[in-house]
């Protein structure tokens, strides 16, 4: 009797701490968009698997194959969902080939999963990596798509995800253990080069055409500038000059004149430019990705 009580207790611990790994949340984004019913097929095959499961969505307007822009949603997104929060990230312009299924277990607690094609690139570095495992495609596939090739959101990601959210899998039944790296993306990393901070146009804040760089305004500091000092700016892409300007620094938009150009500490408190009330990226043709890279040094103080 004792034995069974004993039994019974391990197996009421394992189950709650399975359950408590994950929190039930599945958010999902990708390049489908929803003009037609993938995404709504992959909610589909979640609800299938637990219908308490809660949905939810960074976005489905990633550029088509844009491997880059759904890393930095990633990294834009998931610091702001609780612990436990299960991602499903499908940008998969290698769907059929040998890259991996994988899911990530970040260091604070996030699951993202995912193609491993570049999309972790930076949620892994920012949050870090506290395991990887590839997916197991005999055990945590929806049952009979094994003929499908091209649909993985559908049928691998969004199933195993939903599995993993629900508690109906622990991570460690996700599949076999590999090494903590991911595959990544290469970019120019934010950095201060004596009076020169380097760094990517992470994206676009494309509503208005502003731009949105990588560099931090701890490292914007480091400049010394104040509101007001002239900023220059050199804008590259792949080494060729795309744009190079002198802006002001200010806080807020109406601090310059309609149509002119200003450098100012984005949402994320990121160095950005912008024209005001008009598109940075339209009039100067400068977009983002991993291939666009700036330098911004201050060049006059305001007087």
């Amino acid at each position: 009797m004792k034995y069974k009580l004993w039994c019974l207790l391990v197996n009421t611990l394992l189950i709650t701490c399975m359950a408590s790994a994950q929190n039930k949340i599945v958010v999902f984004q990708s390049d489908f968009g929803l003009k037609d019913g993938a995404v709504s097929a992959m909610k589909g095959v979640s609800m299938g698997v637990d219908s308490s499961l809660k949905l939810f969505d960074i976005t489905h307007e990633i550029p088509a194959y844009n491997v880059w822009e759904a890393a930095y949603r990633l990294e834009q997104t998931v610091p702001y969902w609780p612990k436990g929060t299960v991602f499903v990230s499908v940008v998969d312009p290698g769907v059929g080939t040998n890259r991996k299924s994988v899911v990530l277990k970040t260091k604070a607690g996030h699951y993202i999963v995912t193609p491993d094609n570049g999309t972790l690139t930076l949620i892994a570095a920012s949050e870090g990596i506290e395991a990887v495992r590839e997916i197991d495609e005999a055990v945590n596939r929806r049952k009979g798509s094994e003929q499908s090739y091209t649909f993985h959101g559908r049928d691998v990601y969004a199933y195993t995800g939903a599995r993993l959210a629900s508690g109906a899998i622990s991570f460690e039944q996700v599949g076999k253990a590999l090494p903590e790296e991911v595959v990544t993306v290469p970019f120019q990393q934010a950095a201060c080069d004596g009076k020169i901070l380097k760094g990517a146009i992470a994206i676009l804040d494309i509503q208005y055409g502003n731009i949105w760089t990588n560099i931090p305004s701890a490292l914007f500091k480091k400049l010394n500038a104040q509101p007001g000092d002239n900023m220059h700016v050199v804008i590259w892409q792949n080494k060729i000059k795309k744009y190079e300007g002198d802006m002001p620094y200010e806080e807020t938009f109406g601090s310059v004149a309609k149509g002119k150009p200003l450098l100012y500490l984005n949402s994320l408190l990121q160095v950005s430019f912008a024209l005001n009330q008009g598109s940075f990226s339209a009039a100067h043709k400068v977009y983002s990705g991993s291939e666009w890279s700036v330098e911004v040094s201050v060049k006059t103080l305001k007087k």
